[in-house]
Formats: structure tokens, sequence, C-alpha cells
């Protein structure tokens, strides 16, 4: 069912939205509480008349977008996560943590107008797009890095694997250098026995 939003409404569209809604969600909820207007032929004239009604209240609401778009734009949220060896998380990080994120910041973002260039699941920097009204648009970016604890226990790994790959090859050089020698001597032994068989005939 198609209705003309009175208002702002939440996971629905914003003041002035021609919107597709369950005929449920019409009758029960948005239209009862002054929040939308059925769009049928019946109501085109009160329409009409809501929409110059509204202009002002569309231009307010704009307004508001615009201030928050200032406030969003270039901003940088960076999360701090537990992740694989090969750098990808554990999961996600979803557009419900982002606009949980910006809240705490104090910039009031609904999920599903957050748009985000690819999947976060890496560590890395991603780009996303808040559209906060119609035409009003804000570019911010999310930074996913490795807890430290984590990047520190990794270190370690990493430094003790090294060492234990420098002893393993000492050894082997070590292994290798006896064997040589050894070598040597029994070679010496045989030159020794052959001259003093010389010797006895």
């Amino acid at each position: 069912m198609k209705v003309v939003l009175l208002d702002n409404v939440k996971s629905v569209g914003n003041v002035g939205d021609v919107v597709n809604v369950s005929p449920g969600h019409a009758r029960n909820l948005l239209v009862p509480n002054g929040l939308a207007l059925v769009a049928d032929e019946g109501n085109k004239k009160s329409i009409e008349q809501q929409r110059k009604m509204l202009a002002k209240k569309v231009a307010e609401h704009k307004a508001t977008a615009e201030a928050m778009q200032k406030k969003v734009d270039g901003l940088v949220l960076e999360f701090v996560k537990k992740v694989g060896q090969n750098g990808k998380l554990f999961g996600s990080i979803t557009t419900r943590e982002l606009s949980d994120e910006l809240g705490k910041k104090g910039v009031e973002v609904e999920r599903r107008l957050l748009t985000v260039s690819k999947p976060i699941k890496s560590v890395g920097s991603f780009d996303v797009k808040a559209s906060l009204f119609e035409g009003v648009a804000a570019n911010f970016q999310v930074k996913v890095v490795m807890s430290p604890e984590q990047e520190e226990e990794m270190k370690r790994k990493q430094a003790a694997a090294e060492k234990r790959a420098a002893e393993k090859k000492a050894k082997a050089a070590e292994e290798a250098t006896e064997e040589a020698s050894e070598e040597v001597k029994s070679e010496d032994q045989a030159l020794d026995e052959e001259v003093n068989e010389i010797l006895r005939s």
C-alpha cells in the first residue's frame, strides 16, 4: 500500500516520501497516529495540500540532515577487533554496530541509511555512505585494527618461531660439520693404514 509520510518514520522513510508499506502497518500504526496518509485517488487533493504544508517540515528536516552531514563527513570510526592469522575478522562489522558507534559520538543515524562499500570482514580501512535525507549524504571511514594484546602475542609467537628455526638451522650446520670432520678422520685413518701396509711389505 502506498502512503505519503507526514513525518520521519524510523525504518520506513523521511517526511514527504511516498513509500510502499504493508496494509496492516498503514491502517494500524501510520494513518491512525497521523504519521502517514494513504496515497490513493480519493486522497489526491488532500495529499497535494499536505505536501504544501509539509514543504516547511521537509525544509526543517533537510536542514537538520545537513547539520548532521557536517558532523559525519570525514569522520573516522576505529574498531579494535580480534582477528585470525590471515587478517580476517571473526564475523564482520555490521551497519548496526556502525549506527551504535555513531550514536556514541552524538550522531543518530539509522542503520538502514548506511551503505558500506564492501563487507567489513578484515583489518583495514572502509568507506561508508550515510544517506541522511533526499539529496543529503555524508561519507565517513571505518578503520579496523587488531587489538594490541593480540598483536603483541602474535609478535611473541613469530619471534619464538624464528628462534626455533634459527636453532634448527644451527644444529643442522653443526651436524653437517661433525659429519664432514668424521669423513676426513676416516680418510686419514685409511691413508695411515695404507702407508703401514706398504711399509710392512
